[in-house]
């Protein structure tokens, strides 16, 4: 790994329990069956435009997706015991089906070499199998991101990727997760950090990518494989952060899931009085400040997809947080739950 980082974090119990591609995809058919199916489907849709050239790595592609996923699922999401409601196996799904399934509809197959595309599918997998790492703020690059890139490369590995003759693709998944880090500020002091805190305090790091590479790679622009990776990493970083972009519905239920994994890791109750106002400030002030401040897109390639939905949801964005605000502004709204939030959030997000 070109940033120094890999050998911090070695192999947890979920790699463990999940040793093989076999075990992973007795994991993936025995909970969901349809993503084996979304596999095969988007098999046959790559092969029908590039043929036959693609068809090993696209094999060792598909194998490294299954072994991300099931981990992915089995240590935060909904085949485990640490459940997160936002950084989880339907994160990983939404970006590998819909996100990239759009952007292939959109712009056409023929917008991107072959093995472009597999590397942006593997970054939807890989890209946050750990969330638990202690924080480090050393380093402009998350521990949650530099352990999830370690993880990737040992993925690659087993399915039959090989580091020098790949190195293309491990170079670039390194740049496309490295870069999906959020500025990672530190908390107040005495306040613990909170890892879902940081998707609303700071932009996407990809857009600075050039100049952690002048630091740690002097002379990277002459280097076709270097350059390659960081434009892949910019659109890694919009596909990751694509919500913006989507029907508002769907924004306002990833915003709702992403406060619910905030709250659980601050040791909050949604039913608890505690929970309220850190909800309505998140889903309020801090949709505001992520929508209109701290997200821009970093690709051409990622604002001609997303770019057009994100300007439809503008105005929406303001509304429902202005009527969120509204709704818990008296004394007695103020003493409301989490909960009561949220699923007034939820019902103000559905109205025309």
């Amino acid at each position: 790994m070109i940033l120094g980082l890999a050998q911090s974090f070695p192999p947890d119990s979920t790699e463990r329990e999940l040793p093989d591609v076999a075990s992973a995809r007795a994991l993936v058919v025995s909970e969901r069956p349809d993503v084996i199916e979304l596999l095969a489907a988007r098999r046959e849709r790559l092969l029908s435009n590039f043929g036959l050239v693609l068809a090993d790595e696209l094999g060792r592609c598909e194998d490294a997706l299954t072994l991300g996923i099931a981990r992915f699922g089995r240590r935060h999401g909904s085949w485990g015991l640490d459940y997160h409601h936002y950084h989880n196996e339907n994160h990983a799904l939404e970006i590998l089906d819909s996100r990239i399934g759009r952007m292939m509809d959109d712009v056409g197959l023929d917008a991107l070499p072959g093995p472009d595309w597999l590397v942006l599918s593997l970054f939807s997998a890989c890209h946050d199998l750990r969330q638990r790492e202690h924080v480090d703020f050393r380093h402009p690059i998350g521990n949650n991101e530099a352990a999830s890139a370690a993880e990737a490369f040992r993925i690659l590995d087993l399915a039959g990727y090989e580091r020098r003759r790949d190195h293309a693709q491990y170079l670039a998944l390194e740049l496309m997760i490295a870069g999906s880090t959020f500025d990672a500020r530190p908390a107040p002091p005495h306040v613990p950090f909170n890892s879902a805190e940081v998707a609303a305090s700071g932009g996407a790091l990809a857009s600075k990518l050039p100049q952690i590479l002048d630091a740690e790679l002097p002379g990277w622009r002459e280097d076709d494989e270097t350059v390659r990776a960081l434009r892949l990493a910019l659109v890694a970083s919009d596909l990751d952060t694509a919500n913006v972009g989507e029907p508002f519905v769907w924004l306002a239920e990833s915003a709702s899931r992403l406060c619910q994994e905030r709250e659980m890791l601050a040791g909050r109750a949604l039913d608890d009085a505690a929970s309220g106002q850190p909800c309505l400030g998140f889903l309020s002030n801090g949709q505001e400040r992520y929508f209109f401040d701290l997200h821009r897109f970093c690709s051409e390639l990622g604002e001609g997809v997303f770019g057009r939905g994100k300007s439809a949801n503008a105005a929406r964005v303001r509304a429902v947080s202005a009527s969120l605000r509204q709704r818990f502004d008296g004394a007695e709204a103020q003493r409301a739950s989490g909960a009561a939030v949220l699923e007034t959030f939820a019902r103000l997000s559905l109205q025309d």
